[in-house]
């Protein structure tokens, strides 16, 4: 795979852009043989053989400019003036039939595999044999390498393809937003994502989603609304999911076609290539490159989650097909950050407790297993590579254990995880309602009283004798622990700083974004580029205006409502 040295110099046109592509996917995997050429692939089929299927784009209409990320731009190398340039525009809004050569005039979209909570499914696929699911309205249209790094951009919300199970294909401006904030806002938290790259709505093409009345507690929604479409470019290494892997993993195991194990074997490798390359070796065996796959993609799934948990975030539709096999944060549809502490939080009404807020580390330890699973039948006639690859698999809760004590250990301050500590916290931040951004933050300055961590509380009338009471002895068990700590070589300055850059000051919480969405209908993006340069700073104190605006407890007539505290699976 082509690893070229590039030139640093900007990238202002999209000539410029054409020298660094590198399509390694579309060269290197097998596309479906029933594919089209020209990529007019619109309707839903069942796609049996092949890693890909050439897709055109449906572009959106009188495209409009809302945004870009400029520090990927800046990452990139691309000129800022390159977001609203004309040909850039076209090319990212859906349109590829003017690009430049050796840019390609067809995308591309792949296939892959259900598995909800370790549970093979296949009734999601309209042809009921797993042979029509994947991606529906996502479909890669660039791959290159840039600055020495390779990157692939995706359109959300570019079209139909054979995936779309009959749906329209679109992305609606109000889901993209919410990914296109969240994607940078994550990145900027220090959490592996996916990244954002531009944002486009159309300023004549709308679709009907379903959606709440306004001031609704219903959990379903109620009415059908007309919205704006919009396409939100994500970039990545790559969008191998675990689901993608499990989809050959599947055919393999069942021998559904002559080729079935060489394309599973070509897809891991593709992977490894694309993912991996800096950990496991070229001259290795295949059997030898599947095993340390799996211990590293243990290792980076589990540090994964931990820090989503740090930063209060709750992926509320973990299935295998969200889930990156290069262990990123994929997919931001239905999402949320927590704001009352609670294990059970979960956005998305559809989402189960199976995907709620504490329980993310199991679901991870599920998919985990789905996709070694899938990897397993590149290893059947090798019984000590199988061994060890059941013994990776076996150790991803004892893993994602230590992660978790090592990521509560740092929110808390402390060198090392203390349970006792720990598990009396959960139970009062429980009973307390205590908001669990603004708790840690607090307690980052080191207080000396707990007067300054019940700005975190939500009903302070639960603070009656018998919690005060607890909270105070909790405290002093925790600041006993902080001194001894607190040594001549780090201060409790230095201390208190170290714990500010775990424990964010902003997150992107969804009350926040509601007014967002709502004045961007109007052609207002005022408070979409407000937030933008809010949250790719969440450590940061920021001003005044800022603390006093997006600081704050959750209003109470926010509670329960629909839109805000929940939402159904973004359209």
């Amino acid at each position: 795979m082509k690893e070229t040295e590039q030139s640093s110099r900007a990238v202002e046109t999209l000539d410029d852009l054409s020298k660094l592509v590198d399509y390694s996917l579309m060269d290197t995997l097998v596309c479906d043989p029933d594919a089209r050429a020209d990529g007019v692939e619109h309707t839903p089929r069942e796609v049996f053989s092949g890693h890909y299927v050439p897709v055109s784009p449906t572009l959106i209409k009188d495209p409009q400019y809302i945004a870009h990320s400029k520090t990927l731009f800046s990452e990139l190398g691309f000129s800022d003036t390159l977001a609203q340039s004309d040909d850039f525009m076209r090319m990212f809004s859906g349109n590829l039939t003017q690009l430049p050569e050796p840019m390609r005039k067809v995308g591309w979209a792949c296939g892959y595999a259900l598995s909800i909570y370790g549970n093979e499914y296949y009734e999601q696929c309209p042809f009921k044999t797993g042979n029509g699911y994947g991606d529906g309205r996502a479909m890669s249209v660039f791959e290159g390498v840039i600055n020495g790094k390779r990157w692939e951009m995706q359109l959300k919300g570019g079209g139909q393809t054979p995936y779309c199970r009959g749906a329209d294909g679109r992305a609606v401006l109000r889901s993209s937003i919410r990914e296109f904030l969240a994607q940078e806002h994550m990145y900027a938290l220090g959490v592996p994502t996916s990244r954002s790259l531009s944002l486009y709505t159309s300023k004549a093409e709308t679709v009907r989603r379903p959606w709440f009345f306004d001031g609704s507690y219903s959990k379903d929604p109620e009415v059908m609304i007309e919205e704006a479409v919009a396409i939100s470019t994500r970039v990545a290494p790559s969008f191998i999911r675990v689901g993608q892997i499990e989809l050959f993993g599947r055919r393999a195991r069942k021998n559904e076609h002559p080729n079935a194990m060489q394309e599973l074997e070509q897809i891991v490798l593709h992977l490894i290539d694309r993912e991996y390359s800096e950990v496991i070796a070229t001259n290795l065996s295949t059997e030898d490159k599947v095993v340390l796959l799996a211990s590293e993609f243990r290792d980076r799934l589990s540090s994964l989650v931990a820090n989503w948990v740090r930063v209060g975030f709750c992926q509320g539709n973990f299935n295998s097909d969200n889930c990156a096999a290069g262990g990123f944060t994929l997919d931001y549809g239905p999402f949320g950050f927590i704001d009352v502490f609670d294990p059970l939080y979960q956005s998305w009404t559809g989402g189960g407790q199976h995907y709620s807020f504490l329980n993310q580390p199991m679901a991870a330890e599920r998919n985990f297993h789905t996709f070694c699973m899938a990897l397993q039948p590149l290893l059947s006639s090798d019984k000590n590579a199988m061994q060890e690859l059941d013994k990776v698999a076996r150790s991803f809760s004892k893993v994602m254990q230590n992660q978790m004590k090592k990521m509560w250990a740092s929110k808390l301050g402390l060198k090392t995880f203390d349970a006792a500590l720990f598990n009396e916290l959960q139970i009062l931040m429980v009973q307390t309602s205590v908001d669990y951004t603004i708790f840690f933050r607090e307690l980052s300055e080191l207080p000396e009283t707990m007067d300054p961590l019940k700005k975190s509380f939500y009903k302070k009338a639960r603070y009656d004798e018998g919690i005060a009471t607890r909270w105070s002895e909790w405290f002093v068990a925790w600041q006993s622990l902080i001194e001894k700590n607190i040594t001549s070589d780090e201060s409790g300055e230095v201390l208190s700083s170290k714990m500010k850059h775990v424990n964010p000051k902003y997150t992107l919480r969804e009350w926040f974004l509601v007014p967002g969405y709502q004045q961007a209908t109007t052609g207002d993006y005022a408070l979409i580029k407000e937030m933008q340069e809010i949250m790719i700073n969440p450590y940061d104190e920021q001003s005044k205006d800022v603390q006093e605006k997006y600081y704050r407890l959750k209003p109470s007539e926010y509670f329960e409502v629909a839109g805000i505290s929940h939402v159904s699976c973004s359209s």
